[in-house]
């Protein structure tokens, strides 16, 4: 059964970082393209970032891109979010989901977690 636990999130100011972690198990995680995906209150899911398996390639959209940085460390079956430069707009339930740029929205969520951003 895949499992995916996502942690790390808080209560922030503008400008603010955090690193988000999503423990992953229940499947061959290094074989796995991950995402993380948000929903900000009120608003539908959002795509965030995507790392594929082996290349290791990372895609962003234009909102987060040079501000967010996926990563993964296939040796702890852990996902990464970096996120830098933080906007209000930010604000959103943050999910790891096992999928790539074509299915994350339908993709395995974890159960999220909250990030904040307020001045």
């Amino acid at each position: 059964e895949v499992q995916l636990v996502e942690s790390g999130g808080g209560l922030l100011q503008p400008g603010g970082s955090l690193r988000l972690s999503c423990a992953a198990s229940g499947f061959t995680f290094s074989s796995a393209s991950m995402s993380w995906v948000r929903q900000p209150p009120g608003k539908g899911l959002e795509w965030v970032s995507t790392i594929y398996s082996g290349s290791g390639g990372t895609f962003y959209p234009t909102s987060v891109k040079g501000r967010f940085t996926i990563s993964r460390d296939n040796a702890k079956n852990t996902l990464y979010l970096q996120l830098n430069s933080l906007k209000t707009e930010d604000t959103a339930s943050y999910y790891c989901a096992k999928g790539d740029l074509y299915d994350w929205r339908t993709a395995t969520r974890g159960q999220g977690t909250q990030v904040t951003v307020s001045s």
